[in-house]
């Protein structure tokens, strides 16, 4: 794998950003940022060896800071919703940022996904460092992340890591935006299958409702694949669900399958995480243009988040996102990229 870096331009402050081409010399390589650790674009080949792009993103730094749009985007420190934007942790109140829905989205309103991060080149693994300090965006203890992004045998693999030295809570994701498509046309047509029996509910501000529930019987059932499409009549709002995987180990297992069958394109999806956040760009409405001049309508891309279950400090039956002194917060997630024909 080769790896290589280029000035990419500055932040109004002055400080300069980075732009790094990962390539694994078999048809797939990636751009990525240390302006939020952002992959700015992902391309790999279709069932006839043409290489594509298939990821949501812009071309400048310029379209980043001009909307923040969460493409490719690192996310923390914690991923996904809390309710009302409080927590308590060990006895102690914590208001965090919310928007006008009164939701914590995403680690709010400055979370990592803009935030410059340290970047180094290590072996043969990009490497990315960013010290959360105590009290940022309102969450307790100061946070030291390390994130390496790797391609390798037509795997995007992302590492993650962080310690603390106060108790706070963790939950870190990337949000890349796929089509594999080309970006074409919208995401209807790919087929998912998502290993997953249960998924948590969520009310009208997509916050979970703390239950957990079967997938059978209802449009939210992937455990065989199907087109994103075929049930979306049941679900007009669009998928926005996070999924409670079938995971048998605690390491990467390979839990998600996307096939497209015009390009021939097959995306699988391993993780060491407990569950996984499907979207379907419902927000996106035409606004963005991309690469290439893509302009991203409605449901042009969709979304593979590893993530531990959304509001999970709310809800003592999700899984555990507090992390204390003395401990380590370890996250892996593979994308792999291959072709078959329908």
């Amino acid at each position: 794998m080769a790896i290589t870096e280029k000035e990419w331009g500055t932040l109004p402050d002055g400080r300069p950003v980075s732009l790094f081409h990962l390539d694994d010399g078999a048809g797939v390589s990636a751009d990525i940022t240390n302006y939020g650790g952002i992959i700015t674009s992902l391309r790999v080949p279709d069932k006839d060896g043409n290489i594509g792009e298939i990821g949501l993103g812009f071309e400048t730094l310029a379209g980043y800071l001009a909307k923040r749009t969460y493409f490719g985007a690192l996310i923390g420190r914690v991923a996904n919703r809390i309710g009302g934007g409080t927590f308590r942790l060990d006895g102690k109140k914590y208001q965090l940022y919310t928007g006008p829905d009164g939701i914590h989205l995403h680690g709010g309103e400055n979370g990592f996904n803009v935030k410059l991060w340290d970047a180094a080149i290590e072996k043969n693994r990009l490497r990315l460092d960013y010290l959360s300090l105590d009290g940022e965006e309102n969450y307790p203890g100061s946070l030291k992340v390390t994130v390496w992004y790797e391609i390798d045998e037509r795997e995007l693999r992302i590492t993650y890591e962080a310690t603390t030295d106060q108790p706070t809570i963790v939950n870190l994701t990337n949000h890349e935006f796929f089509n594999l498509n080309g970006c074409t046309d919208d995401v209807l047509k790919h087929e998912v299958q998502i290993r997953a029996e249960y998924y948590t509910p969520i009310d009208d501000t997509l916050l979970p409702t703390g239950e957990i529930l079967t997938v059978k019987d209802t449009p939210l059932d992937f455990t065989t694949a199907k087109a994103i499409g075929r049930d979306l009549a049941e679900i007009p709002e669009g998928y926005d669900h996070n999924f409670v995987l079938d995971k048998k180990i605690e390491g990467p297992e390979w839990v998600v399958e996307v096939f497209e069958p015009t390009t021939g394109r097959l995306l699988e999806v391993a993780t060491t995480e407990p569950c996984m956040q499907f979207y379907i760009g419902n927000f996106l409405d035409g606004s963005d243009v991309g690469i290439g001049g893509t302009v991203y309508k409605k449901r042009y891309g969709f979304c593979l988040e590893a993530q531990k279950h959304p509001d999970a400090i709310n809800n003592v039956n999700f899984a555990n996102v507090i992390l204390r002194p003395n401990e380590t917060y370890n996250q892996t997630t593979i994308y792999r990229f291959r072709t078959r024909h329908s």
